[in-house]
């Protein structure tokens, strides 16, 4: 049984996602892989991702091979597997509002002309859509999520522009008996599943929360693009709202990306820091720094919401994925902490639980 997976935008994140499904191919069963809730999950191991299609604006990735477009620049995450030909050639997509003014002398686009979307999906058999896109796109995660729905695929939004958590959404996919997962995919151990823990600790011991931010710097086109602050409002929104669900009272919180940094390449560096009260009013804070690799940081997470997607799809499972997408994403339809999400995640994954 194989799973075959479309991709929207050939970045970092689809690279190290790729990569990772060459690094475990081989691992067995029984073997806990970091990053993954299981090596199979419903019957589908690792290796049973097959990528089919794949599209990409900018000159340097359109026309090449997938396995060498997850390579090629901008990209700049680390590389930790060799990744064969796999017969897969990056399309040019339409750019719509994919490309930002700081991304303009960076990303280079192809003169090629845009393919027809929906047809490619549906002739190369594509079940599952993954979206990559920069930050920002509203028009363009939009454009092919109505794409997705006309190829009949399960959608896999990775980015914050609201779709799985969209009601209007939610019925689209629903009325076409297809899986919707998202949005905005939180990493395995990430700045906002970090914020969250932490806040959630504060509440769980009887600590009032004062106040808290989360900074985040680094160094590749998703840092430069968010630059732009118009392109961040969803971004600040999704984040935002990951944590301050683990709070019962509103307050004040800042939350998102700082700045970018070139030399940190592909690496995110978090600056965490929670203020509150404990007993008689006495003060505490906590200050946190992260360092991580970003795109890795990601992979496993979207592989275990690809093999969730087609398993809704194999049991007749249409509209938003509830459990999978509040263990996977930082603004899923329902915010849950990470305890909550995984053990109704599992219960989904056995078939005790719908969505």
């Amino acid at each position: 049984m194989t799973i075959k997976v479309a991709i929207v935008g050939v970045g970092n994140c689809a690279s190290a996602l790729i990569q990772g499904t060459r690094y475990y191919r081989d691992a067995k069963e029984d073997e806990i892989v970091p990053g993954l809730l299981h090596v199979n999950m419903g019957g589908y191991h690792v290796r049973d991702v097959e990528f089919v299609a794949a599209f990409d604006v900018d000159t340097r990735k359109v026309g090449k091979d997938l396995s060498e477009a997850i390579f090629a620049k901008p990209n700049n995450t680390r590389k930790f597997s060799d990744v064969p030909k796999l017969g897969v050639r990056v399309e040019k997509g339409p750019v719509m509002d994919g490309i930002g003014k700081y991304l303009k002398g960076i990303v280079k686009e192809s003169p090629a002309k845009p393919v027809d979307v929906a047809k490619t999906l549906k002739e190369c058999g594509a079940e599952v859509v993954v979206n990559y896109l920069p930050v920002g796109s509203e028009q363009a995660v939009r454009w092919y999520a109505d794409e997705v729905l006309k190829a009949g695929c399960a959608y896999v939004n990775c980015m914050p522009v609201f779709i799985a958590s969209d009601i209007a959404w939610q019925k689209k996919f629903a009325s076409k008996g297809l899986p919707v997962a998202g949005d905005d995919v939180m990493s395995q151990i990430g700045a906002t599943v970090l914020h969250k823990t932490l806040a959630k600790l504060f509440v769980d011991r009887g600590v009032e929360v004062s106040e808290s931010y989360q900074l985040n710097i680094g160094g590749d086109t998703d840092f430069l693009n968010m630059l732009e602050e118009s392109r961040l409002i969803s971004k600040r929104i999704s984040k935002t709202s990951a944590v301050q669900a683990m709070i019962p009272y509103q307050v004040p919180l800042r939350i998102g990306p700082s700045d970018y940094v070139p030399f940190l390449e592909n690496k995110k560096i978090c600056y965490l820091y929670l203020k509150g009260k404990y007993f008689g009013g006495t003060p505490v804070q906590i200050d946190v720094k992260l360092d991580v690799w970003d795109s890795p940081d990601s992979g496993g997470v979207v592989i275990d919401a690809i093999r969730a997607s087609k398993i809704a799809l194999d049991r007749g499972i249409s509209g938003p994925l509830i459990s999978p997408s509040a263990f996977a994403f930082k603004h899923p339809p329902e915010q849950m902490s990470y305890e909550v999400a995984k053990r109704r995640f599992e219960e989904f994954i056995d078939g005790k639980r719908e969505r």
